[in-house]
């Protein structure tokens, strides 16, 4: 399609040079888990934050190329396909020849697993001619989302020093940056000259945290499934008999969901953090579903539509139980026939209970993060089932009168990851590529490539790098209080925070969405016009300029500094100390809570 790149008038894109501003050292997100970091991490725990400004003095951007060493880098899809994608190797391949004309890309073809064997394709204008603005990942393919085993960690060094690589840009979602942390950590206690950087792309939305505000490749899928659901929602109020019940992408996080709801008002959303935080077992959520459908059901309307994430399954503790007695047998090594006969008594008894249909979804092979198959288990088919068999006997016990119940199951998924990216994907894309080059040509290694202030124009977009340690905590196993930091440090996927503005927003049209039938049409994604440069509302909503607070406490200590200086007044001093006191002690207690319990870990 025709489109100009608005990311042309950001800052990095005004020439090959740009100003590296660092900030101070960081820490992690979560205090209790700092010291389980920093020993997994010894060389890259603790690194500064990383600003990329226009330079000073305009003139300094037209340094002589040849005064700038060509650069050798690799690029590898690691996550899931996600529109967007190509527009980080065209970003990247472009800041690349802006830097030096004999600077060298290399695609890694077949993901990860090229990687290991060292398979490559050399990305050069004609190659990417195809690609630019395109969905999937087609380009180059991809395979395992894993760079973990010593074996394979060692193959992707090995690779590093054949192709002489400078960098190693690494592009997918929560579990590839993990693996891209370790990987630089390793990489720099072998000397391995190659500087490992990750870019979030995810189409979950769930690498979101104090630097990422979202993931390329979400605003697309949700634009995309938003437009199916209006379809379905027409489609339901159109023939009034038929409940649709849809399952959306997200894995363990209902971002997607929450985002489509925003965008299309669905009657119902069934949100994997809400039914976690209030510990719904599978029957409580299947007579809230019910409610829903006899509330409407006196108002004369018999047709709706259900959107539930695909994590929500995991969400319910007595699934959450069997899901995880079943992976370990599955780490056993128990054939897959034996595993019913082997878990305990009571998990035997809810599986029995369970559909086939379901019983077969749950005992596939897991992923290569060790998680079950969540996108081949369907839950939509097993929530239609149980509320067809709950609203047949309230009508046996005289509590329903309305009409009988009709169910419709979809699984949106698929049909939205090679879509054509939005404006929005593109540009966010294209930057971060950009952001991959000036992090490897300033040395940067364990870094996540960022850019704040997404939700303003482009020309306002702050581009920065933070270290991936500073987005790691320690998984929990425990649900409740007091729960024990276990396990190894990683970047975890970042739940719907309850207490948030989007959050907020939905459950105040909660009640409406339920019983008024005011569904939205978004249509399908706009490139030109009016609605081409609209933004995920769960995007715009939120206040997320965390670099912006960082720089407004900074301007603040600097005052008090101003302020109180050798020679002012006894009164002042004492002011200053007392206040100072107070500051530290709240600090103190926040940065250490009592329960031990983040909104991450709802799932865990």
């Amino acid at each position: 399609r025709s489109w100009i790149n608005d990311a042309e008038i950001c800052c990095l894109s005004q020439g090959a040079t740009v100003r590296v501003e660092y900030g101070d050292a960081t820490t992690t997100i979560d205090p209790t888990g700092a010291h389980a970091v920093a020993q997994a991490f010894p060389r890259t725990y603790g690194q500064r934050l990383v600003t990329f400004l226009a330079p000073d003095d305009t003139a300094g951007a037209g340094k002589a190329v040849d005064e700038r060493p060509p650069i050798r880098v690799g690029v590898v899809f690691s996550g899931r396909q996600s529109p967007g994608g190509h527009n980080v190797v065209w970003g990247l391949h472009d800041a690349l020849k802006a830097y030096n004309p004999h600077s060298i890309l290399y695609g890694f073809i077949g993901g990860t697993e090229g990687l290991f064997a060292n398979k490559t394709l050399e990305i050069t204008d004609d190659v990417l001619a195809s690609y630019k603005n395109q969905g999937g990942f087609d380009l180059l393919g991809r395979s395992i989302d894993q760079i973990r085993s010593s074996k394979q960690v060692s193959a992707a060094m090995t690779t590093c020093q054949n192709l002489n690589l400078d960098g190693l840009v690494i592009v997918g979602g929560v579990t590839s940056n993990s693996d891209a942390a370790q990987l630089a950590e390793t990489l720099v206690q072998k000397n391995c000259k190659t500087k490992v950087v990750g870019v979030p792309v995810s189409l979950n939305g769930d690498l979101k945290n104090q630097f990422v505000e979202t993931t390329v490749g979400f605003d697309t899928v949700c634009k995309v499934n938003s437009q199916l659901i209006s379809n379905v929602c027409l489609d339901a109020i159109s023939a009034g008999k038929y409940y649709y019940f849809v399952r959306l992408m997200g894995r363990k996080a209902s971002h997607v969901a929450l985002e489509c709801a925003l965008q299309s008002h669905p009657n119902m959303l069934i949100m994997g953090e809400e039914v976690a935080l209030s510990k719904l077992t599978l029957m409580e959520v299947i007579n809230k579903i019910c409610d829903g459908v006899q509330a409407r059901a006196e108002l004369g309307k018999h047709h709706g539509v259900l959107l539930i994430p695909e994590g929500l399954i995991e969400s319910i503790p007595e699934m959450y139980a069997l899901i995880q007695e079943i992976s370990i047998l599955h780490n056993n090594n128990v054939p897959v026939t034996e595993i019913p006969t082997q878990v305990s008594p009571w998990a035997a008894a809810l599986f029995q209970f369970l559909p086939p249909f379901i019983r077969r979804e749950l005992l596939l092979h897991q992923e290569s993060d060790n998680s079950a198959q969540l996108s081949q288990i369907d839950t939509e088919q097993l929530l239609a089932h149980l509320v067809e068999a709950e609203m047949i006997k309230r009508t046996k016990e005289g509590r329903y009168k309305g009409k009988k119940f009709s169910s419709v199951c979809h699984f949106f998924g698929y049909q939205a990851r090679g879509s054509l990216p939005s404006n929005f994907d593109c540009d966010y894309a294209y930057v971060l590529g950009h952001i991959s080059l000036h992090m490897i040509a300033a040395g940067l290694t364990g870094y996540m490539a960022t850019v704040a202030n997404l939700k303003d124009p482009v020309h306002k977009w702050r581009c920065a790098a933070a270290p991936l340690t500073a987005m790691m905590s320690v998984r929990r196993h425990l649900r409740g209080p007091g729960a024990i930091p276990i396990g190894k440090p990683a970047i975890h996927p970042s739940p719907i925070d309850l207490k948030g503005k989007a959050y907020e927003l939905l459950r105040e049209k909660a009640s409406s969405f339920l019983l008024d039938d005011f569904y939205r049409t978004p249509g399908g994604i706009q490139f030109e016009g009016p609605g081409s440069d609209a933004k995920p509302i769960t995007l715009t909503i939120e206040d997320q300029d965390y670099m912006g607070d960082i720089e407004m406490l900074k301007l603040y200590l600097d005052k008090v500094k101003t302020i109180v200086k050798p020679g002012c007044s006894r009164d002042t001093l004492k002011a200053a100390i007392s206040s100072m006191i107070s500051v530290t002690h709240v600090l103190t207690v926040m940065s250490h809570p009592l329960n031990a319990e983040l909104p991450l870990y709802h799932f865990n």
